[in-house]
């Protein structure tokens, strides 16, 4: 008998680092530091481990690991 894959939530796909920008901007609550695509590479450039779907992002695997680490590391705050 054959399983059928699950459906994923979109917060599981995996999407460019783009995307996840303006997703993770758009959705973050207020107060909490902005995120930018140079701290977003340098953020991956420090976590390689992180990212074990080379050069994709999902806000399941990374959002709040980019919240915590943001405010130490220069994100905008609003």
């Amino acid at each position: 008998m054959k399983v059928s894959p699950k459906k994923l939530d979109a917060s599981q796909v995996q999407i460019s680092l783009s995307d996840f920008l303006k997703s993770y901007n758009k959705t973050i609550p207020q107060g909490f530091p902005h995120a930018s695509a140079t701290l977003l590479k340098k953020f991956k450039d420090e976590h390689t481990s992180f990212f074990k779907h080379g050069e994709s992002w999902s806000l399941d695997e990374h959002r709040k690991k980019i919240m915590d680490w943001l405010p130490l590391n220069g994100g905008v705050s609003e």
